[in-house]
């Protein structure tokens, strides 16, 4: 797997921590020349020292998508992790929210398939994001749901579209990144607690197996139209 990364172009969407570093740090331990992008370069830069290179990019602002496919020019593997969460039960969800999440999660990626789709190699890979809630519903999910839903079957089209450029779609379970640090650590725990003892694999996930499904999609080249489900086998359940 390193070998088929080595000096190859990875653009990586995302924040400076959780999923998305996991993924740009692995990316460069495989000998990737990684690019990380996100909507606050200087602090992305920061976050990694200096040492990769960051650019600017809005997944919601079509110019913004093109302005960094221009910058960029030619790249093997483009990876967008870029959410927006409209978690809550039916009566309480805003419109606003179900489409700022459907706008970042479905109609970026849509858009960054097309404006970068003509420079990612023949023999390159654009990763996607969905998650658990397309495949286990639950109430207080909706809109996460028919998100991760919709990101799921945008990965099918978008691999015939863009054939031979593989597409694949990543789609993590409960992993333990600061996104429920909301929760406070009482209930954070009580909330990983549960998952823990009711998965198949009896653990919560990490950042870092998640980064190692992105790294399998890019690098196998026989794998497209494909959901990666890491989930701890969640949806048995």
């Amino acid at each position: 797997m390193a070998e088929s990364l080595r000096d190859r172009t990875v653009v990586v969407i995302g924040r400076s921590s959780g999923i998305a570093r996991a993924i740009a740090d692995s990316a460069v331990s495989a000998g990737a020349r990684v690019v990380v992008a996100g909507r606050n370069p200087e602090a992305l830069a920061d976050a990694y020292e200096g040492k990769l290179r960051a650019e600017r990019v809005d997944v919601t602002d079509d110019a913004s998508i093109a302005s960094l496919a221009a910058t960029l020019g030619p790249v093997d593997h483009l990876v967008s992790t870029a959410s927006a969460r409209a978690r809550g039960v039916l009566g309480d969800l805003e419109r606003a929210d179900v489409l700022n999440s459907l706008n970042t999660k479905v109609l970026g990626p849509l858009m960054l398939a097309k404006h970068f789709a003509p420079q990612i190699a023949e023999d390159g890979s654009f990763t996607l994001f969905s998650g658990v809630a397309a495949f286990k519903p639950a109430v207080g999910y909706l809109g996460v749901a028919i998100t991760n839903g919709a990101a799921d079957f945008l990965t099918r089209c978008l691999a015939l579209e863009l054939a031979p450029i593989r597409v694949n779609a990543i789609a993590p379970g409960v992993i333990d990144t600061g996104a429920w640090d909301a929760m406070g650590e009482e209930g954070k725990q009580a909330y990983f607690d549960h998952f823990r003892t009711h998965n198949p694999a009896r653990r919560i996930g990490t950042s870092q197996d998640v980064a190692d499904a992105v790294l399998f999609a890019m690098t196998n080249p026989f794998l497209t139209g494909v959901t990666l489900r890491v989930d701890g086998g969640e949806p048995l359940t």
